[in-house]
């Protein structure tokens, strides 16, 4: 009965993956969770997708950094985003800054998340750092990976290029798997409010030196939307000890996606080293 009983452990999955749904006074946010098998007792990852992102994008990668770090990991879709209610109001230009003040208690409190680590992906990084930094204290580490410390010219002309890309119909409904009818919503408010003459000066800068863990600055060599300077800024600037930054040589804009595996060594490493609660 013994051996029996070890075989139908071993084929167990290595990652459990339960949907979530939590509910704000804007609308209901859509929350997906990987929990590894064995272990995941210390602080749980939450990640932030970019600003044409949901869960469903993240494709593999959660569950491999579950897998390889041995902790719990959320993702969740902004309001507006993939699963989550649909929004018929433009952000504002403090978007990131609310993401951290409006949404971030409202997942910790409803999923009973009291210490953290968090992730995040390009505007997704910045999310990240403005959370960390509103509770500076729970925070086990901060992941960014092609995040924007400020707007970059380079930042614009990408997103002028992919304006006319997603002006294509196919490419428009490539997209529309996702979002489906916010999809239209979704990159009008990723286009109007970084080509805002307003938003020129938004930088987290003010943020960063407001992180007390570990900061891990992630960011591809040929990334379209973002210079090396973007990871240097993010690095010198944050309290947290150690910072770092690793300019992942031939990837772009989503490496987690064109050397997930990679990626996933970084960061695993990072937080074996310097983030063991």
């Amino acid at each position: 009965m013994s051996s029996n009983l070890s075989a139908s452990q071993d084929m167990q999955p290595p990652v459990q993956v339960q949907d979530h749904w939590v509910q704000t006074p804007q609308g209901r946010l859509f929350v997906r969770e990987w929990s590894p098998a064995k272990g995941g007792a210390r602080a749980p990852i939450i990640m932030f997708h970019d600003s044409l992102g949901a869960v469903s994008l993240w494709r593999d990668f959660p569950q491999a950094l579950s897998v390889a770090t041995g902790r719990t990991v959320y993702a969740y879709d902004r309001l507006g985003f993939g699963q989550s209610d649909a929004r018929t109001d433009q952000p504002s230009l403090h978007f990131v800054f609310e993401e951290a003040s409006k949404y971030f208690p409202r997942l910790r409190e409803q999923l009973g998340i009291t210490r953290f680590a968090v992730l995040g992906h390009s505007v997704g990084g910045g999310m990240a750092v403005c959370s960390a930094a509103s509770a500076p204290q729970d925070c086990d580490a901060v992941i960014t990976i092609g995040a924007q410390a400020f707007v970059e010219e380079c930042t614009k002309q990408g997103i002028r290029e992919a304006q006319s890309v997603y002006s294509d119909p196919v490419q428009f409904a490539r997209l529309a798997r996702y979002h489906g009818e916010k999809t239209r919503w979704v990159l009008d408010a990723w286009i109007e409010s970084w080509l805002h003459p307003d938003f020129a000066n938004w930088s987290i800068k003010d943020q960063l030196p407001l992180l007390r863990s570990p900061t891990l600055a992630l960011h591809g060599e040929l990334d379209e939307y973002g210079s090396a300077i973007q990871p240097e800024i993010i690095s010198s600037l944050s309290g947290g000890e150690p910072s770092r930054m690793v300019l992942l040589t031939g990837l772009g804009h989503v490496p987690y996606r064109e050397d997930s595996e990679r990626v996933v060594q970084h960061i695993a490493v990072f937080l074996r080293e310097h983030a063991s609660r």
